[in-house]
């Protein structure tokens, strides 16, 4: 039952993507110029020494290792109290912003998810006089497909996916890349991404022939294609569970044997467990950049413009690069940093490999609401349509055959009846 009431409560969310509840947009019918924020010309800031921030898990520096505690320094600095929540996916950021109440000054989604949030009128454009430290972002993240304008982000982090194994349980020599995730002597032990975008486009990699998961556009069958090979993990027993920030605990304490994720939080593993290792995968991989936005719900917008410039200084950011270990966009925190960091290729892999990466692009609605049913399929089990039909046809032959035996039976009994009156 309470896995049904899941299932349903993750349909009513895919279903609420194209509604607008009370949210921090107002209506996709208007325009992007028509949009109003819901606190347009509202700036609590002054009255209230408050931000409220949004952020992945495991996403900044707490201060546990020695070093730098970076939000507490922020309130030691600024005298501004933060409120600090964390989201798992791209898309439970959106659903929060959409469809409820929550109001958040600062968020860090991903690039195509910033995209989206632009063109739906969800984001505020940022006084860069309230952000000097902008000065310190390398040009070549300042603008990209997420912000053409560079005028709603400022970069946080970048990186990839790859792999992490425990050697205790896996051959490394035996790997090479996302296809070995569907290998059936890893029985019970891969662990694969819990968020239709991540999930889907490693299974476009493995399709044959491959899906590139950098298009501006998928058909209806390039999804079906990622969403049965999916199902085809399921199938063929390797995979555990589908996670996200669960992946620390499952890796870390040595209760899976494999799983992708995302760079610099598997190095972060790595200091953790001295039985895993990583791989880079051959096949290429999804190269992506986080960035700080201003969401339209906003009510604390220069105190949020505060926080992103402390986060750009060089010394915060790069305290808070060290630790979580992801590549960092700010070049006066780079020189402040050690070979560790600088040359470990899980930070900055090879130019090489980043030329075999792809980056994720804006969908529209109607690709990203399949992609989130398909994916839901893939999380049941639950084949594509055609295979569907197969399974149908199966059972169709099935009953037919049965209906068969039950008439020769009957009529065997009647044949048999009349013997026995006879006798």
């Amino acid at each position: 039952m309470k896995r049904l009431l899941s299932l349903l409560m993750v349909l009513v969310l895919v279903t609420m993507n194209g509604v607008s509840l009370v949210s921090c947009s107002d209506g996709e019918e208007q325009s992007q110029e028509e949009k109003v924020s819901p606190s347009a010309g509202i700036d609590l800031s002054d009255k209230e020494k408050v931000v409220n921030v949004y952020n992945w898990g495991e996403y900044i520096a707490p201060g546990d290792d020695g070093g730098m505690d970076v939000l507490a320094e922020f309130e030691k600095t600024t005298g501004i109290k933060v409120n600090y929540t964390t989201f798992e996916t791209n898309e439970e950021l959106y659903n929060v912003l959409k469809n409820s109440n929550s109001s958040y000054d600062v968020i860090i989604p991903s690039d195509y998810m910033i995209a989206r949030l632009q063109r739906e009128g969800m984001l505020e454009k940022l006084d860069f006089n309230n952000i000097p430290n902008y000065k310190n972002i390398d040009e070549r993240f300042r603008t990209g497909t997420y912000d053409e304008t560079g005028e709603y982000t400022v970069p946080y982090t970048w990186g990839f996916v790859a792999l992490v194994y425990n050697t205790k349980m896996i051959d490394g020599d035996e790997l090479s890349g996302f296809a070995d995730l569907w290998n059936p002597d890893y029985k019970n032990q891969v662990l694969m991404f819990n968020n239709s975008r991540d999930a889907l486009a490693i299974a476009m990699q493995v399709c044959d022939p491959p899906i590139d998961p950098g298009k501006d556009s998928f058909t209806a069958e390039d999804i079906e294609r990622a969403t049965d090979k999916l199902v085809e993990l399921k199938e063929c027993g390797s995979l555990k569970r589908y996670v996200m920030d669960q992946v620390f605990t499952e890796m870390e304490g040595s209760q899976a044997g494999l799983a992708t994720y995302y760079a610099g939080d598997i190095a972060t593993m790595l200091d953790n467990n001295e039985d895993l290792d990583y791989i880079i995968p051959e096949e290429g991989s999804n190269l992506f950049v986080d960035a700080l936005c201003i969401p339209t719900c906003c009510k604390h917008k220069k105190n949020a413009e505060i926080f992103i410039d402390f986060m750009c200084d060089p010394e915060v950011a790069a305290e808070n690069a060290n630790y979580i270990y992801y590549g960092t966009p700010n070049k006066a925190a780079l020189e402040l940093m050690d070979e560790e960091y600088t040359d470990f290729e899980l930070v900055n892999p090879p130019a090489e490999y980043i030329d075999k990466c792809y980056a994720f692009t804006e969908l529209d609605d109607k690709t990203y609401s399949l992609m989130q049913e398909n994916f839901i399929k893939a999380c049941t089990g639950k084949a594509s349509p055609g295979s569907i039909w197969t399974v149908i046809a199966i059972l169709s032959l099935i009953v037919a055959g049965t209906i068969v035996v039950l008439i020769l039976n009957i009529r065997r009994g009647i044949k048999n009846r009349g013997r026995i009156n006879k006798l």
